[in-house]
């Protein structure tokens, strides 16, 4: 229990700070986007400030919205050459020493018709749906609404967002979905994170809907109530994918066969997932020799720990550095095989005679 804890809380830390970086690679991958050099469209003005009359704010973090030019407001970037609004970044400081805005999406924003980059995370929606009208933002490749206390039903019109490589909707606690056929229409998409969203009725299907995106790179759905864990795809078209996050699910099954022909996949996450296997096929681990790593604990999962190091050993160039097979029910040695892990930094296995004998085996 102590473990699962420390997950989750790693989890979201690693997740919170991670969209400053996303902010500053979107701003720079953007050459004509600025926040200071051009006047804006009083259209887009107008949106922005209908937008803000709809919202508190007990911090003043919008008191720069003022003047013709939004252009210079704060969190609002626009392209250098049209003078359009790209790029409304209105996240709150992880610290919490700004209170977040609260309130509700006014419809206005869609006259920001060249919006690329939404983000309004770590704010207060007081438990409002996610309007559909989101789904119309055509242009938009970035739409971070995560830890934002939304709640309700996950429109399916954000399928329309056919230009959408980033999409994040974690820690809301309250959304759901009623399926997630809608994600074959986000074909460019290349992050995907709904931690802590309530999948449950799309459990069957979750797979095949994820299936139908090509690019996608990394794949966050923990804690969200998934119970169906298919063990086989005729076709695996996640060419691309090298993350897999699917930890505190409740599958009560094995390793499905599909996941053993992702080699491109460097992280892979089941840890306290209902996962029971013996891990016996030595064999299944040979196209992994990407991955890095490797966390199943927590999970109901049995045999001989030589078996797993071997398999994952197979590998001539193999990249493994993080290993978690703790709180499950393996026997044996550790095997000397560990060795060909050379890339290794952490690992656990439990029960703690194991690390004795790891300590031997470094020193021999």
């Amino acid at each position: 229990m102590i473990t699962s804890i420390f997950t989750h809380i790693l989890l979201f830390l690693v997740h919170l700070f991670s969209h400053e970086i996303l902010f500053l690679q979107a701003s720079q991958s953007d050459p004509y986007s600025t926040n200071f050099t051009t006047t804006c469209w009083e259209v887009e003005r107008n949106a922005l400030l209908k937008f803000k009359a709809g919202l508190k704010d007990p911090s003043g973090r919008l008191s720069s919205w003022v003047g013709n030019d939004c252009c210079a407001w704060q969190g609002v970037n626009c392209s250098k050459q049209t003078g359009h609004v790209t790029m409304l970044n209105l996240r709150n400081q992880p610290s919490g020493d700004l209170a977040p805005l609260q309130g509700k999406l006014d419809p206005s924003l869609l006259d920001l018709k060249y919006l690329n980059y939404l983000d309004l995370s770590l704010n207060n929606f007081e438990h409002t749906p996610i309007p559909n009208f989101i789904g119309s933002f055509t242009k938009l490749s970035y739409l971070i609404l995560s830890n934002a206390s939304f709640a309700g039903l996950i429109p399916p019109h954000l399928g329309n967002l056919s230009n959408l490589c980033y999409l994040d909707l974690s820690w809301n606690n309250f959304l759901w979905v009623s399926h997630l056929n809608w994600i074959s229409g986000l074909s460019l998409l290349k992050n995907l994170f709904l931690i802590g969203a309530n999948l449950n009725l799309a459990a069957t299907n979750w797979l095949q809907a994820v299936n139908m995106l090509p690019l996608l790179v990394q794949l966050h759905i923990p804690y969200c109530n998934l119970n169906d864990l298919p063990p086989s795809l005729r076709v695996v078209n996640l060419s691309s994918i090298e993350v897999v996050n699917l930890q505190s699910n409740n599958f009560n099954s094995p390793l499905p066969s599909w996941l053993f022909n992702i080699s491109t996949l460097v992280e892979l996450d089941l840890s306290y997932s209902g996962i029971k296997d013996t891990l016996d096929n030595v064999d299944a681990w040979k196209n992994l020799c990407n991955l890095k790593f490797l966390a199943l604990s927590g999970n109901d999962m049995s045999g001989e720990i030589v078996k797993l190091v071997e398999g994952l050993s197979k590998c001539s160039n193999n990249s493994l550095e993080v290993l978690d097979l703790s709180t499950n029910g393996f026997v044996g040695p550790i095997p000397p095989s560990l060795e060909n892990l050379k890339n290794m930094r952490y690992y656990t296995f439990l029960p703690t005679n194991w690390e004795e004998q790891f300590l031997k085996l470094l020193d021999s």
